[in-house]
């Protein structure tokens, strides 16, 4: 009895292995990981625009965010451009690693310099939900799979 729940278990977990629900799980966590992002760039812009920054945001990045060792207002348009396409990328499965390796860049570098207080909760989960894109790409879910597929000259 022991042994067929054992066997039972082991074609169950190997199921879940596969590539369908592993690429499930990895669109949910583009989704997840590209959703923080692309909240906080929202919170950086003019309602209804996507790139164009508000005072705030730019007063922001003079005073709270001045550790960042860039200029504030390259700091600003970049975190802004990065919090917009990386996750819009992220969601459709397109250079998803680089994307996600991106993320992970401007996860450490709020960790280390802007918020060094954060990294329980926050940072350590996005810092593991970008590891685990860097490391299994977007799944066959993601403009990535078939892109691959395509020749090569």
């Amino acid at each position: 009895m022991l042994t067929a729940a054992l066997e039972r278990y082991g074609a169950a977990t190997g199921w879940l292995a596969s590539r369908l629900p592993e690429s499930i799980a990895l669109f949910l966590t583009r989704l997840a990981l590209g959703g923080v992002f692309w909240r906080s760039g929202q919170t950086k812009v003019e309602e209804g625009t996507w790139f164009r920054l508000s005072d705030s945001t730019r007063e922001l990045f003079r005073t709270e965010y001045a550790g960042v060792p860039l200029p504030p207002d390259f700091a600003a348009v970049m975190a802004n451009a990065a919090e917009h396409v990386l996750p819009v990328l992220l969601l459709l499965g397109l250079f998803t690693r680089m994307s996600a390796l991106a993320l992970l860049g401007m996860t450490l570098v709020i960790q280390i310099f802007v918020y060094p207080d954060a990294w329980w909760p926050e940072h350590s989960l996005w810092a593991a939900l970008a590891l685990v894109l860097v490391t299994r790409g977007g799944g066959l879910l993601s403009l990535d799979t078939p892109s691959s597929r395509w020749p090569r000259r």
